[in-house]
């Protein structure tokens, strides 16, 4: 609790407004990997080379889609705990 004492804890402001921009963020990474996936095949001729630009961002897409779900359940937890905080 010492160690605790030593940090500001976060209003309730500024995690919306963190989830705010976390959600901005995740879908601006969703575009650009979509935008990727348009750009990645032009002017390759080499069956390997695009089956490896595929593979590296079915990877990424992955990535992002596993992060995206431990955003959604951090923030559900949140949300559970501000509705116990109201039945109180």
């Amino acid at each position: 609790s010492h160690t605790m004492s030593e940090y500001v804890r976060m209003t309730d402001t500024e995690r919306d407004q963190i989830d705010q921009d976390a959600q901005i963020f995740m879908r601006t990474c969703a575009d650009a990997i979509h935008q990727l996936r348009t750009e990645a095949h032009k002017g390759v001729q080499s069956t390997q080379v695009k089956e490896h630009r595929t593979a590296v961002l079915d990877f990424i897409e992955d990535y992002l889609k596993r992060v995206c779900k431990l955003y959604s359940e951090q923030r559900a937890i949140r949300v559970k705990r501000v509705i116990d905080k109201k039945r109180l």
